[in-house]
């Protein structure tokens, strides 16, 4: 769910999985720029667009993601959600939940405090994620707690967290 690298293309490629990339934080710039020109054409209509944070999340969904139920067995996140608003995120997780296989599984990343720069992920090896400084246009969200994480994969069965180096959590779920 971020830009694909070629090498972690590779890395899945190479080991028999058929790879799907969406850059979401991208798709949702671009969404939120082209939501705000029709929101000002819109504004001397009968009826203008609505702006809340729900309606605009469901109106992005409605864009993205658009694959039959079951689609994955996993999904690789990084660390998106914490750059995301509350209302997407919630609504997001019911999309994803719904495209992993049962016994599929989800790993994502979680900032362990607010990030003073944005970086990007590239799968080297089977023990090597290389992290790289990259522009972004959001700034983080927020910092998820482990509540609140295990809250957003309440659908799923089974977890593992481990605590990184570099101030992340990364999860691994189970559905």
């Amino acid at each position: 769910m971020g830009p694909a690298r070629q090498t972690t293309l590779n890395f899945f490629i190479e080991r028999g999985f058929k790879v799907y990339t969406e850059d979401l934080l991208e798709g949702w710039k671009l969404f939120l720029d082209s939501d705000d020109r029709q929101s000002q054409e819109s504004r001397n209509s009968e009826s203008p667009l609505d702006m809340t944070p729900s309606a605009r999340a469901e109106r992005f969904l409605a864009t993205t993601l658009q694959f039959p139920k079951d689609t994955f067995d996993a999904v690789l996140m990084w660390d998106i959600l914490d750059y995301l608003d509350s209302d997407l995120v919630s609504r997001l997780m019911v999309r994803i939940t719904s495209l992993v296989r049962d016994g599929g599984v989800a790993m994502a990343i979680f900032h362990t405090r607010k990030p003073e720069s944005f970086q990007r992920y590239r799968v080297v090896d089977a023990q090597t994620l290389e992290l790289i400084p990259a522009p972004c246009a959001f700034s983080p969200q927020r910092v998820y707690q482990n509540r609140e994480i295990a809250d957003l994969f309440r659908r799923f069965r089974s977890s593992r967290t481990f605590v990184g180096r570099e101030q992340f959590r990364e999860s691994l779920f189970v559905k």
